[in-house]
Parts: C-alpha cells; structure tokens; sequence
C-alpha cells in the first residue's frame, strides 16, 4: 500500500548539492509494521516526509495506495495524504486553541466531503478513538491542559480518525519517559492490530525496533534490511 522505486533527493544551495540517498527501494504490505534506524542526519525524517509527500523526491517514485503522487496535482495530493496515511511526530502539533476532540476531529473535516455528514463523522470518530486511547475524560481539554503522554496519545487519534492504510511516524515516543513511551508504542501496536493499518516508524530505540514486524536501517544513503542479531 506504500512503496517507492529508485527514490533519491538532494539538497542543493548555490553550487553545492548534497545527496542525502540515491535509489532508495521499499514496498510496506497492509497491515504491515516497519521500523527505521539510522544515525542522526541518515535522512530518516527527510525519506519519511517523501513518503508521506510533505516534500517532493529529486528522483523516483512514490506511490501511496496505488497512487503515483508525482501525478497528482497538489490538491489531489493533499486529499490522498488526508485519508490514506497518518502522521506521528514526536512532538504532537495539536493546535492549542482547540480542545483534544476538536483537535482530532479536523482531519475528517478536512476530507473534502459535505460539512453536515463530516461534523457528524468527525465527533463520533474522534469520541471513539480518544476513548481507546483513554482520553474520554479529556474531550474537553486544551493541549495545555493535558500532560505530555495525553497529548501524543491525542496525536496518535488524530492520526487514526480517517482510518488510514499506513501511520507513519517520526521519533513518535522521542519526547516521552520510558513508561508513558511504552504506553503510547503499546496503544500504536494494538490499533496496528485492530484496525490493520500499516506502521512506518522511525527511531532511536532498538528496544521498540524490535517488536515490529522489519527493521530497515539508513546508513551512508542505503537502506537494508536488519536481522534479529543486528537489532
């Protein structure tokens, strides 16, 4: 359901070009679990943000629910991203004039379809899913309101409400403490489980690495896949 072929970007300033990979190849199965190492600065958020198409490859492809983006205009573009793929980051963006469910309703209201049927859709979904998360008595509550673990857990609902094929997440528990970050990989996985969304995440800790189902790692521009020994 994710896949890019040949995939490479370079940054250019004046006459200096810096590739960060050239011909990158990955294909993400439905309902598939994908983790990403590297060092800092591999170009792991960098290839997640192609991926996603927040920012557009200096060659290649990427393909999203069978779709190739670079044929797409920019709306159609942001429409698919809408509701095909779901964004984690590691710190939550929630807008903090808006509470924890109108925060997490505003994808579905963003999907290009009737106001009255999204209204409706957005507050049942993002009831439910902030209830999953344990955030039912939280609906009310501005981000500033809520600790740090509440509100990636309202990131991660927001994330889910369009019912995405594929999550992907950047560093998504890197600003938690060890417990609250397992709490939130817990609920990830289990809403993996239930919902058969993909997983694409990057980060830094083997010990989550580990549980997904591959491990791929970006060193000097390439990606290869990790064995159980390596992790």
């Amino acid at each position: 359901m994710l896949r890019c072929d040949g995939l490479a970007m370079t940054y250019s300033e004046g006459k200096l070009h810096t590739p960060v990979f050239q011909g990158l190849e990955l294909a993400v199965r439905k309902g598939e679990t994908v983790a990403i190492l590297g060092a800092s600065g591999a170009g792991k958020s960098t290839l997640l943000h192609l991926l996603g198409g927040l920012d557009t490859p200096t060659a290649g492809e990427v393909y999203v629910a069978g779709e190739r983006m670079s044929s797409l205009s920019d709306r159609a573009r942001g429409l698919l991203r809408n509701q095909a793929l779901g964004f984690v980051y590691q710190f939550h963006h929630l807008l903090p004039e808006f509470t924890a469910l109108e925060n997490v309703m505003l994808p579905v209201l963003l999907d290009g379809r009737s106001r009255s049927a999204s209204t409706r859709q957005a507050t049942e979904r993002a009831k439910a899913l902030l209830e999953s998360v344990g955030l039912g008595h939280r609906l009310d509550h501005k981000p500033g309101e809520l600790s740090g673990g509440e509100r990636q857990r309202a990131a991660v609902a927001r994330a889910l409400v369009n019912r995405p094929a594929c999550v992907l997440g950047d560093e998504p528990t890197g600003n938690l403490d060890e417990k609250t970050a397992a709490v939130v990989f817990e609920l990830m996985l289990a809403l993996n489980r239930d919902q058969g969304t993909s997983l694409v995440l990057v980060t830094h800790d083997r010990r989550l690495a580990r549980r997904l189902d591959r491990v791929l790692e970006l060193h000097e521009g390439k990606l290869r896949q990790l064995d159980a020994a390596e992790v």
